[in-house]
C-alpha cells in the first residue's frame, strides 16, 4: 500500500473528535488536550481511546476525566478489539447493565 493512502492514528482520532462535534458532543480545547493526553499516558491504541470517549459520555453523559483514563486502562488490560467486547467487560463490571 503506497504511504498517500495511510491514515495516522492521530488523524483517525481527530476524525473521531470531529463526528462527535457533528452530532451535539462539544469537547472543549481542555478536554480533546486531555484526550490525546491520555492516550500516551496509558500507551493505548486509537480504538481504545474510540471506545473509552464513547463509554465516557454514553455512562457518565459529559466527559469525565478520570472514568475517562480508567476505561483506557481497562480496555487495554483487557485487550479489548471491539465495542462487543467492550460492552461485554463493563457490563461484568457493573458499569453498564
Amino acid at each position: 500500500m503506497s504511504e498517500g493512502f495511510l491514515v495516522k492514528d492521530s488523524e483517525i482520532l481527530a476524525y473521531f473528535l470531529e463526528n462527535l462535534w457533528s452530532k451535539g458532543f462539544k469537547l472543549t480545547d481542555e478536554e480533546v488536550s486531555f484526550i490525546y493526553f491520555g492516550q500516551k499516558f496509558t500507551n493505548t491504541s486509537v480504538e481504545h481511546v474510540k471506545l473509552a470517549l464513547s463509554f465516557t459520555l454514553q455512562l457518565q453523559m459529559s466527559f469525565d476525566r478520570s472514568f475517562y483514563i480508567s476505561l483506557l486502562e481497562l480496555f487495554s488490560r483487557h485487550n479489548i478489539q471491539n465495542k462487543k467486547e467492550a460492552i461485554l467487560l463493563l457490563t461484568q463490571n457493573g458499569l453498564m447493565k
